[in-house]
């Protein structure tokens, strides 16, 4: 099965990126997923389902150490020949 993950973390903070979403951004970049797009206000990822959700499990632990105060997540199971 393969998953796209969308995600925001908060507080949000313009004029400097808070360490949450640094954080945020590491965790993706390193993980073994594909299509990553990190932006200012939404970030997205694919992958095989056991890659999305192991690096999703250490996205949740690592923002909320880094002090983000909100993460919200949304997941979709994208169909065969989908991208």
């Amino acid at each position: 099965m393969r998953l796209r993950v969308e995600f925001t973390t908060e507080p949000f903070d313009l004029d400097e990126a808070p360490a949450h979403a640094v954080v945020a951004r590491e965790v993706v970049e390193a993980a073994d997923l594909e299509a990553v797009d990190v932006g200012p206000f939404g970030n997205t990822a694919e992958g095989g389902a056991d890659q999305v959700l192991t690096a999703l499990t250490t996205l949740l632990r690592r923002t909320l150490d880094a002090g983000a105060t909100r993460v919200s997540l949304q997941i979709n199971v994208v169909a065969e020949g989908e991208r």
